[in-house]
């Protein structure tokens, strides 16, 4: 047999080699999976849900959103430290996003709400993951990651599967799937926030807003409106039926409607609203004509809406917005509330907050379509302190300062307003209204000696008289500047809270039963995670929660509760001495808070199915996911199940609204760059039937072992823990109870009594426990305490009742104590010529026949028969500047009490005036004088700064006397406070050795046109000044002019030494005096002949000939009024004219028709005065000289009396 023998070729063997290298290549490229995001260039981040939304209620919040978040509590604190440790931008440009929530209890106001269940979802990168504690994860997923060390660099290898990963990823058919699709958002990558609606209540429609915030403008630029119709399975983009080109910037349902839709637009682009009836299929347009700020609906009108604009005015609309109407200007922010039906007179009654002036605000209310000043209400008799009004329920708070300390005023069902009762040294720095259900007001307060920490008071039903529940109650400061207290109430358990007390600077958990009456510890787990005994000994080792709350009730926060699963607690938290932030694990209690049991070791959120039936757990992890966890036991078994093929950045959860959620949506992304990823899942697959009675047991309301809780056995129905059903939504939490004696336990201290060591309850060193209530009147009865009273909603019987019980006893007949009196504004100062309103309070003493007198302090006086007749105030006018003595007097038949008030009745201080002289002597005492407009405005302090003085002089006087003890010029600044006005004048003294002055008058002709202003007076002393120079050839230096305020017109000159002058005359007399005495000679001669000149040739002289003519035009203008002279300046314009011929007035102003002769005498007396006043032996020589004028002028008035 022949063997054949075939050679292949050498291209045929390369050929099998290269295919089989192909297939290799083929075979690794398509076995290893990567992340998209982690390609070169594209630097993975992980996207954070931030939530906000509208909830249904009556209070508002900024643009009606509170705020949630996808990754609550601690962890998006946490990574938020981490991206800013990181250096991104987003520290400083991302307003939206939120550390952490606690209980919000802004200042004196109640929690916000506004809107309905409308989601606002934020999509912010991060480029660090949070720490997972120790790192180590049960029942946790290898695709998911593990936990790291906090700060480390997740790197590109652990975002992919590893080989394990993949065969554990490959057989489907073993895996727990959910019944899920998912719905990709094309073309709205770009965009990082999302607002859902899911309207719920039997309705499968789900609207979603996505947008595009530009942090560096501040605004959205970019807008997507996407609805659905089978419960999130698919979206239809809706752009064209709201306007293509339309940018919506907020998404508002309405609580009572759901159908009801309401979009705002962005108001930079168009400002305007779009309105739907019918879950947003269809839409309407509407132009604003205001920028809304926030929206506030009525609690059961649908159509009946409140906005808020940013300048400060309130609108309400009665039609869904279609029309608006102004309210009032002026409102506070997030200060205005809706009436509540059974206690306020209508429906349509808003109670507001009004600013009048800084730190001066008013409680008014008004009526919805007609709020006028006749319709307007002032319900507290005074001014408040600005954002303090909260009307919460039936209670209504506001706070007035004065003299440094503040005073809180309670209203309850709408009653007059009384001062709350706080221990008597609480001195309280800031209170914060927590809750106010059950009839009762439980309050933080910051006490005089606290910083971080709050004091938790609860109060009677009248809500005005206060004891202490629990001290040092950890708080924070949100990022609005609100604070928040760790206070948590649990749900579905009247009664129960938890709180963060700290001690010795460490922060523990306590748990109360009956409202804050009694606290204890939290035990820990008995075993860990891994079934290890946890060696924890009460009370040095216990746990520890965070008690943050997401604000979306959608989502979960680090705790949670709900009333539809009575005594199931989900909350993460810490094991050991303190709480801590870090090994955070997750707990549960499925017995309120008796035991607890660890779930996880890591941070989950926890939210709950089918009325608490189920829980669902997703892992807080900014790693890809597809998997999630869920138990049926209350948390004593998880199942893993997927609920995606691919892993998916998860965003945040959505669950279908009301407590039997069984539809869930999770939002995400694939990476950085895509679109919105929106998984709904369908929980319904999961269970094959619905419970039976079969499936249900009792379980009994316990505080260890305790069954009596606020006097009452609670029985509830739950679910069993190995039942796998459908409760559906005809579930109903089922309770029996049964009454309880009472005890001791069911009684908390009464207002002035402080419990002791030994549990009883004492009177405080600063009560009375005799005391009786003003409202006690004489014939009636009142509860007289016994130092206890009985938990409010306590519902307990028999007993010890009787013992602890107030007991009603008789009216006696008291004297008076205790009397206040006070302004309503809370101030000592009041304007006079307003009305000035007085509140009187009486402590003790029969209210009804204690009659009241007021004293005004200014002779008028009222009498008043009981106290009750003046709640509202009593209202006076001063019509005099003053300081009044105030006095109110209670008296009955066995005694009185009188309290006093001084009380400053001021004006406007409107002009100051410095009087002053211009030109002082060295070291002679001067007087400066501040002239006041109106001259009695009250008291009034004077504030002096005198030459270069550091330190002024502080005086009640308006004059001050003062010297100068150096030549030059030297300025005077008085300034004068009066009230809240402080003015202040300024002038300058010219200080010399001597000088001598003159006054000027002038003719009335210029007193019409005299303003009597600073500006006009300097004006004129320059022309005067001007004039005297030309007239009389003196230097400039040497003369000084002021135009003296007031009329008539006046002024004073000022003739100052001649320096050069001293020195040519003072040496040689002092070296040859008969010089001097021919110097003097002489000038008597030359005085001589100008006088005989003058006299002799006087009607030669133009100058004199102009005068006497004006003054016979004068003189026959005053014989004649009905004719009016030609010369008088008859209007404003003549008043520079009148200036250009002031030369010559003042020349023929002075005394006589000889006045030159008149001036020139007297000035060359001036002049040489200072001669001889250096020359002592020419001394009589002076005297001649001066007897020779004084003959002269006396010569002249003769003469010309003699002409007349």
């Amino acid at each position: 047999m022949d063997r054949e023998v075939i050679f292949c070729p050498k291209w045929l063997s390369a050929l099998w080699f290269l295919l089989f290298a192909a297939l290799c290549l083929f075979h690794a490229a398509t076995a290893e999976i990567t992340c998209r995001s982690c390609q070169p260039g594209n630097k993975w981040r992980a996207q954070e849900l931030l939530l906000r939304f509208d909830t249904s209620g009556p209070a508002t919040g900024r643009k009606g959103e509170v705020f949630g978040a996808g990754r609550t509590g601690a962890a998006i604190g946490e990574s938020r430290r981490l991206r800013c440790a990181a250096g991104s931008a987003e520290c400083a440009r991302d307003p939206a996003e939120y550390s952490d929530l606690k209980r919000n209890t802004d200042k004196l106001r109640a929690s916000d709400k506004n809107g309905e269940k409308v989601s606002d979802v934020s999509r912010h990168r991060k480029r660090a993951r949070r720490s997972s504690g120790d790192g180590k994860a049960q029942r946790e997923e290898p695709e998911e990651g593990t936990g790291s060390a906090a700060g480390r660099r997740v790197t590109r290898s652990e975002l992919r599967w590893s080989g394990e990963e993949r065969r554990a990823a490959g057989p489907r058919q073993e895996e727990l799937k959910l019944n899920s699709s998912t719905f990709a958002l094309a073309g709205d990558s770009a965009h990082n926030q999302a607002m859902v609606h899911w309207s719920g209540q039997n309705s499968s429609v789900i609207l979603m807003l996505t947008k595009l915030f530009d942090f560096n403008l501040n605004s959205v630029t970019e807008s997507s409106l996407w609805r659905s119709t089978d419960y999130g399975a698919t979206y239809q983009k809706l752009n064209d039926k709201v306007g293509a080109k339309t940018i919506l910037s907020y998404l508002y349902v309405s609580p009572n409607n759901k159908r009801k839709i309401m979009l705002l637009t962005d108001p930079e682009v168009e400002n305007s609203l779009l309105i739907s009836s019918d879950e947003g299929a269809t839409y309407q347009k509407y132009r604003l004509n205001f920028y809304i700020l926030s929206l506030l609906f009525h609690p059961e009108q649908e159509d009946w809406i409140l906005a808020y604009s940013h300048e400060q005015k309130l609108y309400s609309s009665v039609e869904f917005g279609r029309r608006w109407q102004l309210v009032h200007e002026r409102v506070a922010p997030n200060r205005f509330y809706w009436s509540k039906m059974g206690l306020d007179k209508e429906p349509g009654l808003i109670h507001l907050e009004t600013s009048i002036s800084e730190g001066q605000a008013l409680y008014v209310t008004c009526k919805l379509q007609n709020c006028t000043d006749a319709n307007k209400g002032k319900p507290f008799p005074g001014y408040i302190d600005p954002n303090s009004l909260v009307v919460q329920d039936e209670y209504v708070f506001v706070q007035v300062s004065t003299a440094g300390r503040t005073i809180y005023y309670v209203s309850a069902k709408r009653d007059v307003f009384t001062p709350m009762k706080l221990p008597k040294y609480t001195l309280p720095k800031d209170l914060q209204v927590i809750s106010t259900d059950e009839n009762r007001v439980v309050a933080a307060v910051q006490e005089w000696n606290q910083n971080e920490t709050y004091n938790l008071y609860v109060s009677d039903t009248s809500g005005v008289f206060y004891t202490l529940a629990l001290e040092n109650v950890v708080s924070s400061m949100g990022l609005e500047g609100n604070v928040m207290v760790d206070l948590y109430e649990v749900a579905g358990i009247k009664g129960m809270f938890l709180a963060n007390k700290k001690t010795d600077n460490q922060v523990k958990t306590h748990i109360t039963y009956n409202r804050g009456r009694d606290w204890r510890l939290l035990e820990a787990p008995s075993k860990d995670l891994r079934g290890s005994s946890i060696h924890c000994v009460l009370p040095y080792c216990s746990l520890h929660l965070h008690l943050h709350v997401s604000a979306n009730p959608y989502t979960s926060g680090n705790i949670a509760s709900r009333d539809s699963a009575p005594g199931i607690i989900v909350a993460s938290g810490s094991i050991g001495a303190e709480l801590t932030t870090t090994n955070v694990s997750v707990f549960i209690t499925s017995d309120a808070g008796n035991t607890w049991r660890q779930i996880f070791d890591e941070e989950y959120a926890v939210l709950y199915l089918d009325q608490g039936g189920a829980l669902v757990a997703i892992r807080h992890t900014p790693l890809p996911i597809r998997h999630l966890w869920l138990s049926f036991d209350e948390g004593r078994q998880w199942n893993k199940y997927s609920f995606t093929n691919s892993p998916l950045f998860v965003d945040g959860v959505l669950g279908e609204p009301g407590e039997e959620t069984l539809i869930m949506t999770i939002f995400g992304h694939v990476s950085h760059r895509s679109e919105w990823q929106l998984v709904k899942i369908d929980f319904r697959s999961i269970f094959n039937r619905r419970c039976t009675e079969a499936d249900y047991q009792t379980w009994h309301l316990h505080n260890q072992g305790e069954p009596c809780l606020m006097g009452i056995k609670r029985i509830y129905r739950k679910l069993k823990p190995t039942s796998r059903c459908v409760m559906g939504k005809t579930y109903l939490v089922t309770m029996t109870s049964g009454p309880c004696d009472c005890t001791e336990a069911d009684f908390e201290c009464d207002y002035g009594f402080e419990r002791r060591t030994d549990g009883k309850c004492t009177p405080a060193f600063w009560f009375h426990p005799s005391s009786v209530s003003r409202s006690c009147t004489t014939g009636m009865t009142f509860l007289n305490s016994t130092g206890y009273r009985k938990v409010v909603s306590n519902n307990c019987t028999a007993g010890v009742s009787s013992e602890y019980t107030a007991r009603r006893q008789q009216c006696p007949v008291q004297a008076p104590r205790g009397l206040h009196l006070v302004t309503s504004e809370g101030t000592l100062t009041a304007t006079l010529g307003t009305n000035v309103t007085f509140l009187v309070f009486l402590e003790e003493g029969d209210g009804a026949r204690t009659s009241i007198t007021l004293d005004f302090g200014d002779g008028h006086a009222l009498t008043y028969s009981n106290v009750s007749s003046i709640e509202d105030g009593i209202k006076h006018i001063y019509k005099a500047v003053g300081i009044y003595r105030v006095t109110a007097t209670g008296e009955n038949s066995l005694g009185s009490e009188t309290a006093t008030l001084y009380l400053h009745v001021t004006c406007q201080l409107e002009y100051i005036h410095l009087s002053a002289p211009f030109v002082a002597v060295r070291n002679k005492e001067v007087n400066l004088t501040a002239v006041l407009w109106p001259s009695q405005v009250g008291t009034v302090t004077y504030i002096w700064w005198i030459g270069n003085n550091t330190e002024p002089v502080i005086t009640l006087e308006g004059s001050v006397a003062c010297t100068f003890s150096r030549e030059g010029v030297s300025s005077v600044t008085v300034q004068v406070s009066a009230g809240n006005t402080i003015l202040q004048d300024r002038k300058t003294i010219a200080v010399h050795e001597y000088f001598r002055s003159h006054l000027l008058a002038f003719s009335s002709n210029l007193d019409e046109h005299n303003p009597d202003v600073a500006e006009w007076r300097l004006d004129v002393s320059r022309v005067i000044r001007s004039s005297l120079i030309q007239a009389t050839g003196v230097r400039e230096d040497q003369l000084l002019v002021t135009v003296l305020p007031g009329l008539p017109t006046a002024a004073e000159f000022f003739l100052l030494p001649d320096k050069r002058m001293d020195s040519t005359f003072v040496s040689p007399l002092n070296e040859n005096h008969s010089g001097s005495a021919m110097l003097m000679l002489l000038s008597v001669v030359v005085v001589g002949l100008a006088v005989f000149v003058i006299y002799k040739f006087k009607r030669k002289i133009p100058g004199l000939n102009v005068y006497a003519q004006m003054q016979n035009e004068k003189e026959q203008e005053m014989m004649s009024p009905a004719n009016p002279p030609e010369a008088t300046p008859s209007s404003q314009q003549d008043l520079v004219h009148s200036l250009e011929i002031l030369d010559t007035e003042l020349n023929s102003r002075p005394i006589g028709k000889y006045p030159l002769l008149y001036f020139l005498i007297q000035l060359h007396a001036l002049f040489l005065l200072p001669v001889f006043y250096f020359t002592s032996l020419c001394s009589c020589v002076v005297v001649l000289w001066l007897i020779l004028c004084f003959l002269l002028c006396s010569s002249v008035k003769w003469s010309s009396h003699r002409e007349n």
